[in-house]
């Protein structure tokens, strides 16, 4: 899919609160001086979000990110051609591209780019139109001539990274051209994965109207690359039809070796910002290699592990911790990260006089459900008990207990499991958890 119609949907809002600014603070540093290459359908553009969207790239641009705007013009081309009662032949850039079609793509994408220089004017962005691609004829396939449908040669990476350099963002259209001056209609997913490959973007993001890439019925949040590319030869009729561009572009994208390959919704305020600076994102990641990790906690993440685990215990499926707390039994916590960013948590208790292990404060975030990250934490925990010679792992669950039992292959067991000074708490805090026992010895 690279700019499909979508039907007017309303302005959602992200999850992000202004609260979780602080959280941002960790990504600055790494993103500083990178470049973002953000491939906007044209329906995005002429969303009323889009304005919401630009002073989200104003945001990167203040922090020292580098953006390159790619644009769609698809459905610009179908409004077109419909107010002048013509039939296009092709609208994504991929089919035949006519005489016609192509006249209506460049006064379509010519008018889009101008909309989009002045919205840039309008939030004091400095904008700049890049005739930048190189193209010549897709030609003919399978005996069909293509006509004006064409293909990205190259990419003119000194004229995008001059402008780069002068504070200025390139916005490339769907159009390229070749020596002789001919115009060529571009697919966009292909623009944009040409541009950040010549640049050697950090993040490639494709932004649509809808929340992610789907498989079946499910938003894809997390996937590697060459899983995706595995999904896309062995089962494509899973991913629906609309969206195999962006699915293969992502795919290739990271093959090339773009580090992540983002597909969100540009119908969420601040869904851009949302997706490149929290945790969770609110659309779908595709990345180059695997970015995942256990690792203990330090001081600084108590209030992390506040923040990640704070509405499960005010629903009370944990036991309710402030963050003072937390800090003082940071040496027995760990975190599952991905990407350097904590997406759940565990906490293992010592009580080496009686040589048992407590594992407490296990969390994943909903958003990353369903991975096994829960039980590669407990498994973790487990095996960090063995080495300290614990002989007995115990656990309390109101809520997870079927987890422990069936997937880390705990047994229920009764309060006298218990070491003796957890006896008396657990009878205080009266939450009536069940008690699950693991032996650690054969």
């Amino acid at each position: 899919m690279n700019d499909s119609t979508f039907p007017a949907i309303p302005v959602q809002n992200s999850e992000m609160k202004p609260t979780d600014l602080r959280g941002i603070l960790q990504y600055i540093p790494r993103f500083r001086k990178k470049t973002f290459v953000i491939a906007a359908d044209g329906v995005v553009v002429t969303h009323v979000n889009f304005a919401n969207l630009l002073l989200d790239i104003a945001v990167l641009h203040s922090l020292n990110i580098r953006v390159v705007l790619v644009h769609g013009a698809a459905e610009q081309i179908a409004q077109l051609a419909a107010e002048k009662s013509a039939s296009p032949s092709n609208l994504d850039g991929v089919g035949i591209t006519d005489d016609a079609t192509l006249k209506l793509a460049i006064t379509a994408a010519n008018g889009l780019t101008h909309e989009i220089l002045e919205g840039f004017a309008a939030n004091d962005l400095r904008a700049a139109n890049a005739n930048a691609v190189v193209a010549h004829p897709l030609g003919i396939l399978n005996g069909i001539d293509h006509q004006n449908t064409g293909k990205v040669e190259r990419v003119d990476q000194e004229m995008l990274q001059t402008l780069l350099a002068q504070g200025i963002t390139p916005v490339v259209p769907p159009l390229g051209f070749d020596g002789e001056g001919n115009t060529f209609r571009l697919n966009s997913d292909a623009v944009a994965l040409m541009v950040a490959k010549s640049l050697q973007a950090s993040k490639l993001i494709f932004i649509s109207g809808e929340d992610g890439l789907m498989n079946n019925d499910d938003i894809i949040r997390q996937m590697l690359g060459t899983d995706l590319a595995e999904l896309l030869a062995d089962q494509p009729e899973s991913i629906p039809s609309s969206q195999r561009s962006k699915a293969s572009h992502a795919a290739e994208a990271c093959a090339a070796g773009i580090p992540r390959v983002h597909l969100i919704s540009g119908l969420v305020t601040e869904g851009l910002l949302a997706e490149v600076f929290s945790n969770e994102g609110i659309g779908t990641l595709i990345f180059a290699n695997e970015y995942r990790q256990i690792r203990a906690a330090h001081k600084k993440d108590a209030a992390t592990i506040f923040r990640l685990t704070r509405d499960a215990m005010e629903q009370n499926h944990l036991v309710d911790r402030n963050e003072a707390t937390i800090e003082e039994n940071l040496d027995g916590y760990f975190l599952y990260e991905i990407d350097d960013n904590p997406v759940a948590c565990i906490a293992l208790k010592q009580f080496t006089d009686e040589k048992i292990g407590e594992i407490a404060h296990l969390y994943v975030n909903p958003l990353h459900g369903n991975q096994g990250i829960g039980q590669k934490l407990a498994q973790y925990s487990i095996k960090t008990a063995q080495e300290a010679g614990l002989e007995k792992m115990v656990a309390l669950s109101t809520q997870a207990f079927a987890f422990f039992t069936n997937k880390s292959d705990f047994s229920k067991g009764t309060i006298d499991d218990l070491p003796v000074v957890r006896r008396a708490e657990y009878e205080a805090l009266g939450r009536k958890s069940k008690i699950l026992i693991k032996s650690l010895v054969d």
